[in-house]
């Protein structure tokens, strides 16, 4: 018999039918991971986020929007969404439709060429899915939820895609060109800040008194979803790389601290202006903040990344305190989570300032490509002046780009929703809030453990789901005769 190999590598290594040569363990399991912490932004980040920050009567239905949103998106994706974002060019903003299902195409060797496609439809999936959960948050507390079941699908197939296809995808029209959107401030951010002010647009307004006062009805568990959704970023722009490699953790780093810089200075306006230091307003400075980074977080340096974070604890803090309150338009459109703000706004001056801070060198790093990309700083400094203005002209058409193509799809689609389905609820319906969507409520318990009479809206009206004892506990009633 002959001797084993002097450097034989451990069996867990070898290849083998379930580990082809061409997989990474290490960046496949990395993107498996980034793609559940982006994951959890939405479920149950944003749920818990959504529910805690509106009024008591909508905890329900915000919540369950963005359930719907997530679990809708994911059918969609895997039978012709991925395809039409990432398949065969049809044309230069849209690809081909075909489904993501199949044994043979799941387990080929996928983008990046270091995991199979099954990985890059999930990691793809939770990026579309949060898009969706944020447009929502423009039309909580008066969209109907059956016009909500109908919007998801049409707006993930007829805008989203086209986005996604055009400035992601190898052969999209502006990827081609050069233009740079690391992880979505133009496919996510700006795209559901755009379309959830159109769609806020053709809903309409909320109730007068709910737009006049409109508390969080729990506001730590608002922090709650909001601490998810912040350390869920890790994922959202640590993976886009594609790998587990050191632009990854230059991009996780950046990514934190714009975001704390963005709070600090939100936070510092508000004790400056209003004299207090508010915790719904730090909160807006960190989302801010890390939609800003977005489209840049793995091209910039780190002194790029606190000037971002001072532009957009700042700016877009500006437009909500200033020039929303001055403008005709803004003022009619009713945008419960001010995600015109905190997205549109924070989407574009993020790229916009990535058109100026990209850095040569790491934009080589990530696109693997030398002297196309190059910030208008740098285009200066290395006396490039023609490619750092072509980036930053890049930039700003991706901007108009995104704008013209999710109010003209979200119109259309909010139009053809509203043949079949009313987009609001109805007054009444309104007055009620969640019973009346949902026949159910979020705090159901009263008093000193009283549990209040079943809602005539319930679907569970003949069944007590808990007993009120006399101590003030409440037990659960028994089912057994």
């Amino acid at each position: 018999m002959g001797s084993p190999p002097l450097f034989a590598f451990p069996p867990n290594l070898n290849p083998n039918e379930a580990n082809p040569p061409w997989m990474s363990k290490g960046d496949n399991a990395w993107q498996l991971t980034a793609a559940t912490l982006v994951g959890l932004q939405s479920v149950p980040g944003l749920i818990i986020l959504y529910g805690g920050a509106v009024k008591k009567k909508w905890a329900v239905n915000s919540a369950f929007m963005a359930l719907y949103a997530f679990a809708c998106v994911l059918v969609c994706w895997v039978c012709w969404g991925y395809r039409l974002s990432f398949g065969d060019e049809l044309i230069p903003v849209w690809g081909k439709i075909n489904v993501a299902l199949s044994q043979h195409y799941l387990l080929e060797q996928g983008f990046a060429g270091k995991f199979p496609n099954a990985t890059m439809v999930f990691f793809q999936f939770v990026f579309a899915a949060i898009t969706l959960i944020l447009i929502a948050g423009a039309v909580l507390g008066r969209m109907n939820f059956y016009a909500w079941m109908l919007f998801v699908p049409l707006w993930l197939t007829f805008s989203y895609t086209i986005g996604a296809y055009t400035i992601w995808s190898l052969n999209g029209w502006l990827a081609v060109k050069g233009m740079i959107d690391y992880s979505g401030g133009y496919v996510i951010h700006l795209s559901s800040g755009v379309a959830g002010f159109t769609a806020a647009y053709w809903v309409g307004p909320r109730l007068a008194k709910d737009r006049e006062r409109f508390p969080p009805n729990n506001i730590l568990l608002m922090l709650a979803g909001a601490g998810l959704l912040w350390m869920g970023w890790t994922g959202f722009n640590g993976g886009d790389p594609y790998a587990a490699n050191i632009d990854a953790s230059l991009a996780v780093l950046n990514t934190h601290v714009c975001a704390a810089t963005s709070l600090l200075t939100w936070l510092i306006l508000d004790v400056l202006v209003f004299g207090k230091a508010s915790v719904i307003g730090a909160v807006q400075g960190m989302i801010t903040g890390l939609v800003c980074i977005t489209p840049a977080a793995g091209v910039v340096h780190g002194w790029a990344a606190i000037i971002m974070g001072i532009c957009s604890g700042s700016i877009p803090w500006f437009t909500m305190m200033v020039v929303h309150k001055k403008s005709e338009l803004l003022q009619k459109v009713d945008d419960t989570m001010a995600v015109f703000h905190t997205h549109a706004v924070a989407g574009t001056l993020g790229g916009l300032l990535t058109g100026l801070f990209a850095n040569p060198k790491l934009c080589r790093l990530f696109y693997g490509k030398s002297g196309q990309y190059v910030g208008l700083f740098y285009g200066f400094h290395m006396k490039d002046y023609h490619n750092g203005f072509r980036q930053i002209g890049l930039q700003i058409l991706g901007v108009a780009f995104v704008i013209v193509v999710n109010i003209i799809s979200t119109s259309l689609i909010c139009f053809l929703v509203g043949l079949f389905v009313p987009l609001r609820m109805s007054e009444e319906d309104m007055e009620v809030g969640d019973e009346a969507a949902h026949g159910e409520e979020a705090y159901a318990i009263w008093g000193q453990g009283e549990r209040s009479e079943n809602s005539r809206f319930s679907t569970y009206n003949d069944m007590e789901i808990g007993e009120a004892m006399s101590n003030g506990q409440v037990e659960m009633a028994s089912t057994m005769s």
